[in-house]
């Protein structure tokens, strides 16, 4: 049996892309999901996809709302705890996006949109989560990036975010070991998802950028979004009991590749 069954786990950005995987990948290992995300019908696609691995579809709760909107994020917490009668386990932040530009092209608006949603969103919902994980001591996973160990261009506020998160994994895993709570994140390299075209990228300059990502990972490949949700599992599970304030590289090498 799965340590993850039955507890009750918590995944933002559920919608798509990495979130989505990992509430499926959850799903099969008979977790209870609380899931938010801003667009509710591809959180009801995901809650379909996890009903499909087995769950009943009390055991998918669903809360939309958006993470920069400090009222939703207070509604999230509430709505979700309330509905599992109190109980939380896990929280797996993993809403974010991407946005290009260097230091002399980034505007503030844009800066402050990348920030708002990669890290504060991320110490708001944690801090509120917090007195919940304290009572089942609980694990809470954040999806970092390689972009939070190693410098690229033109991803400038993006890069810094991701290094924020980092330093918030383990700041966070030293105020919360005292009560039980460990804290990690996972540091994947390019995962094919919908974050590119979010960032402004045509159709054609993905193509081509995920073909050039092949040469750039050690292991020839870009990952799948499969692969991170098993690492967050794992990191969300009793398996990695002994594991706290760690970045997990799921990357196939390129935090180890010189940059080109």
């Amino acid at each position: 049996m799965s340590s993850l069954q039955g507890k009750v786990c918590l995944i933002t950005g559920a919608s798509s892309g990495i979130g989505a995987a990992t509430a499926i990948h959850f799903a099969s290992l008979g977790a209870k999901l609380a899931l938010t995300g801003r667009d509710k019908d591809s959180l009801e696609a995901t809650k379909a996809n996890c009903i499909e691995e087995g769950l009943e579809e009390k055991e998918v709760f669903l809360c939309a709302g958006d993470l920069t909107v400090d009222a939703d994020v207070e509604r999230i917490i509430k709505k979700c705890t309330a509905y599992y009668k109190g109980t939380l386990d896990v929280l797996v932040n993993n809403a974010g996006i991407a946005r290009h530009g260097t230091l002399l092209d980034t505007t503030m608006d844009v800066y402050d949109s990348v920030m708002s949603i990669n890290i504060r969103a991320v110490f708001y919902l944690t801090q509120l989560a917090a007195p919940f994980l304290m009572e089942t001591k609980g694990a809470i996973v954040n999806v970092s990036s390689v972009n939070g160990v190693r410098s690229f261009y033109g991803t400038n506020a993006y890069c810094i975010s991701k290094a924020a998160l980092d330093q918030f994994t383990r700041c966070t895993a030293l105020d919360m070991a005292a009560y039980g709570v460990r804290c990690n994140a996972v540091n994947p390299g390019m995962i094919p998802t919908n974050i590119l075209q979010r960032a402004g990228m045509s159709d054609e300059a993905c193509e081509a950028f995920l073909e050039r990502c092949k040469r750039t990972h050690a292991l020839g490949r870009i990952g799948t979004t499969d692969e991170v949700a098993k690492a967050i599992a794992f990191l969300a599970s009793a398996e990695s009991s002994f594991s706290t304030g760690a970045t997990f590289p799921v990357d196939g090498g390129r935090h180890a590749m010189c940059p080109r």
